[in-house]
């Protein structure tokens, strides 16, 4: 015969009945009606469960399974969807460029690797150029004196040319020249930029009047620079200019 206490069903033939107790079990309260404090307590227990109820309704209607259900057929149709010829004409596109630019990117590398290893000196300098005065014409009055117009550029010597590119990834040159047309090589007076930079110059001359005033911050390369061209111009640098 099979004895229940609450919900928990005993067997004897494997437990033991448990002896009763003076007070009844903690999960199972002798149900009293008519005691006043069962009643508080249910009326308690009974609003509380009505807010929970309520609230769990509120939760529902912020998030229905009507609204998951169109959320996840929107994301079913995102991952069908087909695209238009245009639109594959237009990511075609798109790939072709991005390979030119990574190719262009390698070739710029390149280039840059081998001027780096043939180039007997290169790196970057402030340039400006100047032209002489013509034979029988007075020199030129320089006006802009105050005004800073040396851009970076970097500088090349290889072989027999000098070679001036805007950036040291540019596969072009802006400009070159010959170094059996450089006529004159010559140190230049020290002179500070608007940021307080000391900076240091040299000037290479041309059979055709153009001059070249090369300035850097460091020392050590604008004499590298001048010992470079006087070996491969042979030429002696002039130093009556420095001074004047």
């Amino acid at each position: 015969m099979d004895d229940r206490i609450g919900k928990i069903q005993v067997f004897p033939d494997h437990f033991l009945p448990s002896t009763p107790t003076t007070s009844p079990p903690l999960h199972t309260p002798s149900p009293n009606l008519h005691s006043p404090t069962h009643t508080s307590s249910g009326s308690k227990r009974s609003s509380s469960n009505r807010k929970k109820f309520q609230s769990a309704v509120s939760m529902l209607n912020l998030f229905s399974l009507r609204e998951i259900s169109r959320s996840s057929d929107g994301a079913e149709c995102q991952e069908k969807v087909q695209l238009t010829a245009a639109e594959l004409l237009s990511l075609q596109s798109e790939i072709a460029s991005f390979e030119e630019r990574e190719a262009l990117a390698k070739a710029r590398l390149e280039h840059v690797d081998k001027i780096l290893q043939a180039a007997h000196l290169s790196g970057y300098l402030c340039i400006r150029t100047r032209w002489a005065a013509l034979p029988g014409e007075l020199p030129p009055v320089d006006d802009d004196t105050e005004i800073d117009d040396r851009l970076p550029r970097f500088v090349v010597l290889h072989g027999t040319c000098i070679f001036f590119y805007l950036f040291s990834t540019d596969i072009s040159p802006q400009d070159s020249c010959l170094l059996s047309d450089i006529i004159e090589i010559g140190s230049l007076p020290n002179f500070t930029r608007g940021d307080d930079e000391m900076m240091h110059s040299f000037y290479v001359l041309t059979n055709h009047g153009l001059r070249y005033e090369c300035s850097s911050a460091s020392k050590i390369q604008v004499s590298n620079w001048l010992k470079a061209l006087q070996v491969d111009c042979n030429l002696m640098p002039q130093t009556s200019l420095a001074n004047s």
